[in-house]
């Protein structure tokens, strides 16, 4: 019996996976685009911020042209108390971003002086970050708020000195033509793995006795705090999320 040739097998095999993909019914279509998880557990598609090695996507708030102010101690990036704030060198829109800190082992300060810093989407809206295990503060201040606006689900905080880790998913706020607001800003955040923040919908940014909205671009930089305490952050990744409209 005469054998046929594995080329031909793999032409036929080929221009039959075409034809049933044009089959393929109008729901089943277009494909999502596929996304790999590394060992380090990022994303395919994920924009490194910061890997341990450098600052390259960091600068000062004060200039886009003066680096970050912030040093890297063992591998992680450390707030230099009274230095200012940094900010990625590229603005974002809607993002989903992935951070790690650790508050300071040596506990020192109460309330809002005990391992305090933020993570403040385009700039305006914080994420607050504070050593929040065994240390009462007003409850939209504490870990896991967005700040002056809405207390966390629950307080998932770890001991200081142990790795925490948000996970979040912004949704940038809309703007019409004549600078009314169209959409405002959304919040959904996980702290170590425990929902704390459920598609909140912004006041405007954060910080404000009476917030609200004043139109700005739609895309702007991603701010980290410095409120002079040592708090250090890793594995800072994000991923552009283009399809949210």
């Amino acid at each position: 019996m005469r054998k046929i040739p594995l080329v031909v097998i793999s032409l036929v095999s080929y221009l039959s996976a075409g034809l049933y993909s044009a089959q393929l019914p109008d729901s089943w279509k277009p494909t999502p685009p596929l996304v790999t998880i590394n060992e380090k557990g990022i994303p395919s598609d994920a924009i490194i911020l910061f890997d341990g090695s450098n600052l390259d996507a960091w600068c000062s708030v004060k200039s886009p042209t003066q680096p970050a102010s912030w040093k890297i101690i063992d591998n992680t990036l450390v707030v230099q108390p009274n230095s200012g704030d940094i900010c990625t060198k590229l603005p974002h829109k809607d993002i989903q971003l992935h951070i790690e800190f650790c508050e300071p082992s040596v506990v020192l300060g109460s309330g809002q002086g005990r391992g305090n810093s933020g993570i403040k989407f385009m700039g305006m809206y914080e994420l607050q970050v504070l050593d929040s295990y065994n240390n009462p503060t007003y409850v939209n201040g504490q870990a896991g708020a967005v700040y002056l606006e809405h207390a966390p689900l629950v307080n998932a905080a770890k001991k200081p000195g142990e790795w925490q880790v948000y996970e979040v998913v912004w949704i940038a706020p809309r703007f019409n033509s004549d600078g009314t607001l169209s959409k405002p800003a959304r919040m959904t955040v996980f702290h170590n793995g425990v929902l704390v923040q459920h598609d909140f919908a912004l006041l405007g940014p954060t910080g404000m006795k009476n917030p609200h909205y004043t139109a700005h671009p739609e895309s702007l930089p991603l701010k980290l705090q410095d409120h002079h305490n040592p708090v250090a952050f890793r594995n800072i990744w994000l991923r552009d999320l283009e399809k949210t409209e």
